[in-house]
């Protein structure tokens, strides 16, 4: 113990500093063996100075680092370098590994020659776990990337594949009911009309496909957004679309957003296009789109008086393939809600819906806002 009445060497104030300190430290002669541990150490291994002064570091030293541990020693005391970091594994009392991050360096006396080691040990075991924990996150994001490439290549085979026997179906089955009309009968037309329909319903799945594909891997690029006037385009196409549909679809001027305009027209054709498939039975059609603005956030809702839907069943609007309507009612490929989910989600989005049956549906559509202030490019 030193008394503090007593003037202070240079030594002492080390060994001061190292009592204090709540790093591991400790000192060691040439040889490797323990002259003195401080505190930190003792709490770090389990061991108390007294049981570890004179015993070798090698003692303590895991198995498995034990060479490489004594090459390290051996450089340093031969002078090859000063001082040197690496990580190894102390075992504790109770038999447990640690992994620490050790720093040693070789003090010399006043005549230059060697005199001891001082190291400081630091617990990396949490460090160890979140490494080795990004590591396995990399390597899994790698071979979802992967999969996801297989998969897309599989994809895209398989429907261009189909693409040139649906064209085929659809051309030829044209042409016979052309030709042949005079010969059918109603029950033969009927088998014709259903295997064109079935091609069509094939070839818009298929289309659904690529779009997903698309709007899940294309690149954003992101600009300032007038989303009213990417909801007119939109309301213009579904009237072109549907010439002899009485409409009266309203959109809110004004609507400024972040994101890409390719993908948020997109979204914004398959929300509308939804409320305008599942409105047929109104005269006229109406769809209404609004917005809020909500700090740096826009809340969109697209409106529409149709059949809406049954909301125990919400759970499943945006999943692909799910359908809440059947053929008879208007459902489709069950993919248009999921690819307006997945454009919103990749604008940090979120997307909703609420409804009432023979009432209609209100879908609430949230993205970033475009910065106050800042002009709007044409679309």
């Amino acid at each position: 113990m030193i008394d503090p009445a007593t003037p202070e060497t240079g030594d002492d104030r080390f060994r001061l500093a190292m009592q204090a300190s709540a790093i591991g430290m400790a000192l060691a002669d040439l040889q490797g063996r323990w002259i003195e541990v401080n505190p930190a150490f003792e709490r770090l291994l389990g061991y108390s100075n007294a049981e570890m002064a004179g015993r070798s570091a090698a003692e303590f030293t895991h198995p498995d680092d034990v060479e490489p541990s004594r090459s390290l020693l051996e450089g340093l005391a031969d002078g090859a370098f000063p001082s040197l970091e690496a990580r190894k594994r102390y075992v504790r009392r109770d038999g447990q590994a640690v992994w620490t991050h050790v720093n040693v360096a070789l003090i010399r006396g006043a005549d230059g020659a060697p005199r001891c080691l001082v190291l400081q040990l630091r617990d990396i075991a949490e460090q160890m776990a979140a490494e080795a924990q990004a590591r396995n996150a990399d390597q899994a994001a790698l071979a979802l990337d992967a999969s996801n490439r297989h998969l897309q290549l599989f994809a895209d085979a398989v429907a261009h594949d189909l693409r040139a026997p649906l064209r085929s179906i659809e051309s030829f089955s044209g042409l016979l009911a052309d030709r042949a009309s005079e010969r059918l009968d109603d029950t033969d037309r009927d088998y014709l009309d259903r295997i064109r329909a079935a091609a069509a319903r094939m070839t818009a799945l298929l289309a659904a496909l690529n779009d997903l594909s698309h709007v899940t891997r294309t690149a954003m690029r992101e600009a300032p957004v007038d989303l009213s006037l990417l909801a007119d385009w939109v309301g213009a196409e579904l009237l072109d679309a549907d010439p002899h549909r009485r409409a009266d679809i309203r959109v809110q001027p004004g609507l400024a957003v972040q994101g890409d305009e390719r993908l948020l027209k997109l979204m914004l054709s398959q929300v509308m296009g939804n409320a305008w498939k599942f409105s047929r039975e109104r005269d006229p059609i109406r769809i209404e789109i609004e917005g809020e603005r909500d700090e740096d956030r826009l809340r969109v809702t697209v409106r529409d008086y149709g059949s809406g839907f049954d909301m125990r069943y919400a759970h499943k609007l945006f999943e692909p393939f799910q359908r809440l309507h059947g053929p008879d009612q208007g459902g489709g490929h069950g993919l248009g809600l999921a690819i307006a989910k997945r454009i919103v989600e990749r604008h940090r989005g979120q997307i909703r819906a609420r409804s009432e049956t023979d009432v209609g549906s209100t879908f609430i559509i949230e993205l970033p806002a475009a910065a106050a202030g800042e002009e709007l490019p044409h679309a």
